[in-house]
């Protein structure tokens, strides 16, 4: 009787912490992401390594209103990130790094004319920082253990900078030469071994000064929304299915307005696997039901997690 509550009490934090590390592992456009369980709780003073691959197929990824049709191109990206789970007054908070290293390759046409690429290089990396003020507080790993997740509510803001490959003579990049910054607030609430969420952001860009051909482009904000339903077993493993819709985003180009206003949604699927108290596999799959803007693509990926400290 023992050993197995001391098991249902490893698989609860195992699932916690699995949830919270893997959230970072979800490198697309900034609006486009779907991304289950960011909000989840984790001991203070965790630390955590991910390591996976990213494979794209269809039109751009990184930025959708880039102005090429009957897009048929693919991305494979190398990603590393880094997440650190702290105290903030009282709460439990996270920070997040990520780093995408990718190759793109394939065609597109630009005003009727093919175009095509082959290149690789960093896209533009992203850091975060989430709190849960609301059903999450600071807790460490033996308090973790004995507690019960009801309704949390959290909040983020990742800003990316204008790192990464860019080449202002081609229409087709990894990296888009601009600053974004995303806030969003998040709302998780759990149901015995179910888990429902929802996330809402808005994507903010500064111009790019340098776009194609010597051109300014500046863009509308994006705004999205998330849902997720996600199931926990007691051994550890979690599933979810997963949808994204996102809107807005209209570009001009030195000042000329285009007809890129974006209303698009995503569906996706997650599965996570414990593979011991310090390591842990995530695959994920994502694919464009429909979009305004013609750029849909299918995404597929697969991460390895380590982690360390908060005592584990």
């Amino acid at each position: 009787m023992r050993q197995t509550r001391l098991r249902g009490q490893i698989a609860g934090w195992l699932r916690c912490v699995t949830a919270v590390a893997l959230a970072v592992m979800a490198w697309r456009a900034p609006a486009q992401e779907i991304e289950p369980r960011a909000y989840s709780n984790a001991p203070i003073g965790v630390n955590f390594f991910i390591a996976g691959a990213v494979e794209t197929r269809g039109g751009l990824p990184s930025d959708s209103t880039v102005p090429v049709t009957n897009e048929d191109l693919r991305t494979t990206s190398l990603v590393m990130a880094y997440a650190h789970v702290f105290e903030l007054w009282g709460r439990s908070a996270k920070f997040d790094a990520i780093v995408p290293y990718t190759q793109l390759r394939g065609s597109a046409e630009l005003n009727g004319e093919p175009v095509e690429r082959n290149v690789t290089g960093f896209g533009r990396p992203a850091f975060r920082m989430s709190v849960n003020f609301h059903g999450a507080p600071a807790l460490s790993l033996p308090e973790l253990r004995e507690w019960k997740q009801d309704l949390i509510v959290g909040a983020s803001l990742q800003v990316a900078p204008p790192l990464g490959q860019y080449d202002p003579d081609r229409i087709i990049n990894i990296s888009s030469n601009r600053w974004s910054f995303k806030p969003e607030l998040g709302l998780s609430k759990a149901a015995g071994p179910w888990t429902l969420e929802l996330q809402a952001a808005a994507t903010f860009f500064t111009d790019n000064d340098e776009f194609f051909r010597g051109t300014t482009r500046s863009q509308d904000p994006v705004y999205s929304l998330q849902g997720h339903v996600i199931r926990g077993l007691a051994s550890g493993v979690w599933w979810s299915f997963d949808a994204t819709w996102f809107a807005g985003g209209r570009s001009e180009v030195d000042g000329v307005r285009n007809r890129d206003l974006q209303q698009n949604w995503r569906v996706g699927a997650s599965l996570a696997l414990p593979v011991d108290p310090l390591n842990s596999i995530k695959f994920a799959v994502s694919s464009g039901v429909s979009a305004r803007t013609g750029n849909n693509f299918d995404a597929i990926g697969v991460s390895w997690q380590r982690r360390w400290g908060g005592g584990l």
